[in-house]
């Protein structure tokens, strides 16, 4: 199956390997991955600051990049995804853009929901030794109901130990824009979450949204936590290498 890749900006700024990642787990799956090097952002930063006439002009550009085929789009990211899925057709009902928009909402895919849900592969015959847990990321989870997705491709790797943590489901703090403007809130989140995953014993918090991921490392590596990060693509790559 062919597919186009979608990488949120920040990814591809700050964790460059991810998309590469997504590459080669796709490719094992049997895709032929396309790239259009010229796309930008989806716009949900500019959304939930508040700048919504500089959102419409960024996912103009997000939907004219990814409208010219019918191909799936696949992206590392339940936030993006659910953000173009859940504001894009308010944003654009009624306007030139309104169908593009519908075929875009129609083929994008958040990474594990493609894996499982439409190429049903779940199984790449990858080996790792870790002990991790998942920590379900909000808009995934809420946005576009991945729970069991990330399990099912985590539970397929030889020598992969899965430990629930205590409420996977609580926010980890970072939200946005929301962890600068009350900060201290977002930090209590944090240590909330940091302690559950503390107590599993686990080696690595695996997630499906980086967002969270950076966060959560922060935090670690300023408490000195001897946890580490890793984004679900990353891991299912390294299983496999």
């Amino acid at each position: 199956m062919q597919v186009d890749l979608f990488i949120p900006c920040f990814i591809d700024q700050l964790f460059p390997d991810t998309g590469f990642n997504m590459v080669k787990v796709l490719e094992k799956a049997g895709c032929t991955v396309h790239y259009n090097p010229e796309q930008t952002c989806c716009g949900q930063p500019a959304f939930n600051a508040g700048y919504w006439d500089k959102t419409e002009d960024v996912s103009k550009k997000f939907i004219t990049d990814f409208s010219q085929t019918d191909r799936p789009i696949v992206a590392p990211s339940g936030s993006c995804v659910g953000f173009v899925r859940n504001s894009y057709g308010e944003m654009f009902d009624n306007t030139p853009y309104h169908n593009y928009c519908k075929q875009v909402k129609r083929n994008l895919y958040e990474f594990s929901e493609f894996m499982v849900n439409v190429l049903k592969v779940t199984d790449l015959g990858g080996t790792l030794s870790a002990k991790v847990t998942y920590h379900d990321a909000c808009a995934a989870l809420r946005e576009c109901n991945i729970k069991s997705q990330p399990r099912q491709l985590l539970e397929a790797v030889k020598g992969v130990e899965i430990v629930e943590m205590a409420e996977a489901e609580t926010c980890c703090g970072f939200g946005g824009t929301f962890s600068t403007k009350f900060e201290a809130i977002s930090t209590g989140m944090a240590d909330q979450k940091g302690n559950s995953i503390l107590e599993t014993g686990a080696d690595i918090v695996v997630s499906t949204d980086y967002s969270c991921l950076m966060h959560l490392q922060a935090y670690f590596n300023k408490q000195k936590m001897p946890i580490k990060v890793m984004h679900l693509a990353d891991l299912l790559a390294a299983s496999i290498s």
